[in-house]
Parts: C-alpha cells; structure tokens; sequence
C-alpha cells in the first residue's frame, strides 16, 4: 500500500500533560481515551446510572412504622390532660416475604438497562471520534498534495517565463501558467480551511478546550482487514448494547410479573401502645391486622396482563433487532470489502501510471517537445489520482469502524 504523507510525524512513546503553549500529538488510541474521559454525553450516561442505582436502595427501603395516639372520652374537644383513656403505641407493617426483595431486583434490572445504554453512547462516541479523525488526516493529506501542485505550479510559472524571455514558447503559455498557479493557491486556501474544520470537529467531540492547541498522527488505510462475516454476526449478536437492553428489559418485566403475583399475598402489620385508664394501672395492647382480600382477581390482574404483554412486545422487538443487526454487519462488511478492493484499484492500476505519465511529461516540456497544455493536464490528472486515492483511505477506514461498531467493538 502506498505511504501518503502526514502533515506531522511526531510520534511520542508515552502521553504527558501538555506544555503551555506547546501542540500536543494524539493518535487514535489516544484521542478515543480522551474522548471517553471527558465527553460531556458519556459523563451524562454515568450520571444517569448512578441515578438509577441510587433508587435501588429506595426500592429495598422498609415502610415507616406509625405511631399513634389515640385519647379517648375527652370532658371538652382538646382536653388532653382530662381525657379517661389514652393510646400511645407504634405499628410497623411486615410485608410478604419477597415483595421487597422483588422491588429492589426490578430497580437493579432497570438499572443495568441504564448502564447499558451508556454502553451505546460510547460505541456511538468512538465511531463518531474515529471518523473525524480519519476526516482530519484526509484533510491533512489533501492540503499536503495541494501544497505539492502549488509548488508545481510556481515552479512551472517560473520555467515558462525563463523560456519565453529564452524564446521558445509564446506569450499564452505564460499566461497560462498564471492561471494555473492562481489556481493551485486558491486550493490551497480551500484546504487550510478544510483542514482547520475537521480539526475544531474532532476537538468538539473530545472536549477540549480551544485554547489547548493539538494535532494527530496517523495513516489512512491503516484499519484491520476485515474478518468472516458469520463470525463477525456471531459477534454483534452477543456484544451489541441494544440486545443487553432488551434482555435486561426482558428480565425486569418477569421481576414486575412475580411481584404483581405477590401482591396476592397478604401483609401483615403488628402494633403495640400502652393502653391508660383514668384510676387504673397502664396496659398493654398488641395488634395484628392484615388486609383480607376478597377481591384478589381485580389488583393484580392488570399488572400481570401489562407485563406479559411486555414481555411479548419485547419479543418481538428483539427478533427485529437481530434480523437489523444481521443486516447492517453485512452491509458494513460489504463497505469495508469494497473499499478494500477499490484502494488495490488505485495503487496497481491509476496512482503509478499517473505519476510516471506525469514525469514522462515534464521531462518532453522542459525539452521542449511538448506544451504547457499537456503538462497542465498531466499535473491536473496527478493530483485529482492523488485526493481520490486518499478519499479511497479513508472511505476504507470509515467502513471499518463502521463495521466495528455494527460488531459492538468500541475500538
């Protein structure tokens, strides 16, 4: 494969905290860590799960107990102190084994569906993070090859006008060189501009501070060659977030099924008060009460309905999101061969040939044996084979992390 040339080459062994006033040099590894640190979304997604396992411990909470105090045959409303008899106890309420168990295993469920969705911001976040990044170094590249036609350009407007005071080309062939070389440094303002945009987006995405100057390292076309596509299906199957998240949902409707079935079950509440009458000793009262339910088929009955109902919705949404998981690890395995095959296009078939077409031209130019139009066209030919293999580069690298994260692999 062919080497293209990156705009930086520092490459350093081991990350330290930037110097004031210094570029600091990431590559991909580093820039998906940075990513993953700072992301204000990733941050969101911990701070929603550490919501959510807060309400763990609510859910497992025990009820109040309740105390009470009753006076009875008051002479006058509010006469306390005068009242005959008196109740001052605390009941507590006791609920079926397992009920309490059962809210607490529902919150953690729901938790864990939480975490899994901070799982699919992340996987979200690399894609997003390797792309701009990939778009970066295109960018880098591009600016690089257009710098290298402007230099062209000039070299070739300064030839020309040696040769026309020498003589040996006409007038219009200076003006064309001009032209060419107006040209070429428009392009080249054109790329500084791209280069400086795919640098703010890939700093957006790290969070970083414009005020921390930073470039990359890095080569287009280095990704990993694609693996079988049934193993890479088998992968996305069991790694995806999406599947962890209807499988905890899964789990959790059968938790609400158990506790609505539970709630068929009585509670019981016991209580105990000093019971006080005018004249007499003090003594004690013990209660138990429990709700008795007559009507046990109408509480429970929708709550189960709803969760199986639930659970079949689930079903099915989990059936469509394998055959969509399936479909888009083929299409991305598909991309990825494809542009594979089209780089290999490139390097045997267009980018050699252009450049020795090229040389073979501006050697018969500075001869003489040929005119400015046919180098110009040459040159043209050359950088246009230049940008479309490094576009080639990176729609490669772009298929491969599109894949990747098809599989459910942030990295």
């Amino acid at each position: 494969m062919f080497a293209l040339p990156v705009a930086t080459v520092v490459l350093l062994a081991a990350p330290a905290p930037p110097v004031p006033g210094t570029t600091e040099i990431l590559t991909l590894e580093q820039c998906l860590e940075m990513a993953r640190a700072q992301s204000p979304l990733v941050r969101a997604s911990q701070a929603r799960h550490e919501a959510a396992t807060a309400r763990i411990a609510s859910a497992r909470a025990w009820p109040y107990p309740v105390v009470g105090y009753d006076s009875d045959l008051q002479p006058q409303l509010f006469h306390f102190s005068q009242a005959e008899e008196s109740y001052l106890g605390v009941s507590q309420l006791f609920e079926f084994p397992g009920k309490r168990g059962a809210r607490g295993k529902i919150a953690a469920r729901e938790a864990d569906v939480v975490l899994a969705g901070g799982d699919l911001v992340r996987l979200s976040l690399a894609y997003e993070v390797k792309r701009a990044f990939g778009r970066l170094l295109l960018a880098q590249d591009k600016l690089t090859y257009v710098r290298q036609n402007l230099e062209l350009a000039r070299e070739f407007l300064r030839k020309t006008e040696h040769m026309l005071e020498a003589g040996d080309v006409a007038q219009v062939e200076v003006l064309r060189a001009r032209v060419e070389e107006s040209k070429a440094s428009n392009a080249e303002r054109v790329a500084a501009t791209g280069v400086h945009l795919a640098r703010a987006h890939l700093a957006f995405l790290l969070a970083r501070p414009a005020a921390q100057p930073f470039d990359v390292v890095g080569q287009l076309g280095e990704a990993p060659a694609p693996g079988g596509l049934d193993a890479l299906v088998q992968r996305a199957l069991e790694a995806r977030p999406e599947i962890r998240q209807i499988e905890l949902a899964l789990a959790r409707e059968r938790l609400v099924e158990k506790q609505a079935r539970l709630d068929y079950l009585p509670d019981l509440e016991v209580g105990v008060a000093q019971h006080r009458i005018q004249g007499l000793p003090s003594t004690w009262d013990v209660t138990f009460s429990f709700p008795v339910p007559l009507y046990f088929w109408q509480r429970p009955k929708g709550p189960i309905a709803e969760a199986q109902a639930n659970r079949r919705a689930l079903d099915r949404e989990a059936e469509n999101l394998s055959n969509a998981i399936r479909l888009e690890v083929e299409e991305a395995h598909t991309n990825a061969v494809s542009a594979r095959s089209r780089i290999r296009l490139f390097e045997e078939e267009i980018l050699r040939p252009a450049q020795e077409v090229h040389d073979m031209l501006l050697f018969s130019y500075q001869e003489g044996g040929i005119g400015g139009i046919e180098l110009i066209e040459a040159r043209r030919t050359l950088v246009e084979a230049q940008v479309d293999y490094a576009d080639a580069l990176f729609e490669y690298d772009l298929a491969v992390a599109a894949l990747e994260k098809a599989v459910g692999e942030e990295r």
